[in-house]
């Protein structure tokens, strides 16, 4: 390997044309999607695949606009960027139109906008730009408030819309923080947390806290010679046991009935075919249609009969796997993990610190809706509306990966290193 300098307006060609392929593949599914044998004409509105190229065709204005910025523009602005959003998803509540049970849009005539999109790649901003110009230290407790304060703040704005998935994209911005020194308790309480919480709705509240006690017992016994605090082990097994009895209360109360009928269907609890669990079972059918090299481009039989609803939408990989089989289907994860192990390692190679912290961000984002996206379509994860980056039908989306992506792509062609 030899040892140079890049040209400042040098781009990551690999990330670009991984974008390229990704958004090929996305527009060649939502056309095999969306035939719709009452409009012959390919350039017509009323067809969502050419809508879609249109917003391909405006993403790729974007793109140019956001290579010609100054990286210290969007360093400088990156606050703004955030405050903008904000005000934008609060805005939602006078404003926003009301689409499929959740006010996340403004509708501008027959356009529709989805701010929370937008408002990921502007909390990666802010995060970077609060990490490194401030120079706040994550591992003390006031720097962890505020930087949990950045990325919860759109979070909870999101959340009462309601709109449950995009607000857990947030939990990517562990990556980052994690990154930057943010102690592994904390990854460790949020994955306990979630097993604790999928376990109790499974077993039930007293098994669990019949397990946890003995579990906890028999720990502090086999490392009684290393003299464990009796405080922290006990109030550990405490504190696990009120967060499984506070399980069922959660469940109950503050999900949705559509949210506890998706959970109860994806733990086996429940078998519906029909209403709730229709989509999931349609798109499990696809993709099984599919075998090891597919069907044939617009030849799924579940695909062109437009029996999987939603499908250029959250369930678009269902078509990919129809049509292309596990073969294709394995092609186009491996884009997916190419695209964000590359991200990974050029923010390693970041000589600015908020490069680097922005491109975690990305890395953790696009791995949140990859890895949920799939695993609700497949069935393993209950839906909650989170769409394919890249793939998916939509302006919004489209727009707003794109925008995220290509941050990074001008961050990184600002940096010097080795080659």
């Amino acid at each position: 390997m030899s040892v140079g300098t890049r040209n400042k307006t040098s781009f990551d060609w690999v990330l670009i044309l991984i974008y390229l392929a990704l958004v090929f593949i996305g527009w060649l599914s939502i056309y095999a999607t969306s035939q719709n044998p009452e409009v012959t004409e390919f350039f017509n509105l009323d067809n969502l695949y050419f809508k879609q190229l249109i917003w391909i065709s405006f993403g790729f204005v974007l793109i140019v606009f956001i290579l010609s910025l100054e990286v210290k523009f969007l360093e400088r602005f990156s606050s703004l960027f955030y405050l903008i959003c904000l005000v934008l998803l609060i805005g939602l509540f006078l404003f926003g139109k009301n689409i499929n049970g959740a006010t996340s849009w403004y509708a501008i005539g027959s356009l529709t906008l989805q701010p929370s999109e937008f408002a990921k790649a502007a909390t990666a901003l802010a995060l970077a730009k609060f990490l490194s110009d401030l120079q706040t230290d994550i591992k003390t407790l006031e720097g962890q408030l505020k930087a949990f304060a950045v990325v919860a703040l759109p979070a909870l704005i999101i959340l009462p819309q309601p709109d449950p998935g995009s607000a857990i994209v947030y939990a990517a911005f562990f990556f980052p923080l994690y990154r930057e020194g943010l102690a592994g308790v904390y990854l460790i309480i949020g994955f306990s947390s979630i097993i604790l919480f999928v376990s109790t709705l499974l077993l039930g509240t007293p098994l669990i806290c019949s397990i946890i006690l003995l579990t906890g017992i028999l720990l502090f016994y086999l490392n009684r010679k290393k003299r464990p605090s009796k405080r922290i082990y006990f109030g550990t097994i405490l504190l696990a046991c009120l967060f499984s009895l506070s399980v069922n209360y959660i469940f109950n109360n503050i999900f949705e009935q559509r949210h506890r009928d998706r959970f109860n269907i994806a733990l086996g609890k429940e078998i519906d075919t029909q209403s709730i669990g229709y989509n999931t079972q349609q798109s499990e059918i696809a993709i099984g249609n599919g075998g090891w090299t597919g069907q044939g481009f617009l030849q799924g039989t579940q695909t062109t009969g437009d029996f999987v609803p939603e499908q250029e939408t959250d369930y678009i990989f269902s078509a990919v796997g129809e049509e292309w089989g596990f073969l294709g289907s394995l092609v186009v994860v491996f884009l997916f993990v190419a695209l964000i192990l590359r991200i990974i390692i050029l923010s390693e190679r970041q000589k600015n610190e908020f490069s680097r912290i922005y491109g975690y961000g990305v890395a953790g984002i696009l791995f949140i809706h990859f890895s949920v996206n799939i695993g609700m379509v497949t069935g393993l994860l209950p839906t909650v509306g989170i769409p394919l980056p890249f793939f998916s039908y939509g302006g919004s989306g489209l727009w707003a990966f794109t925008i995220l992506l290509f941050i990074f792509i001008k961050l990184d062609s600002n940096r010097v290193n080795e080659w």
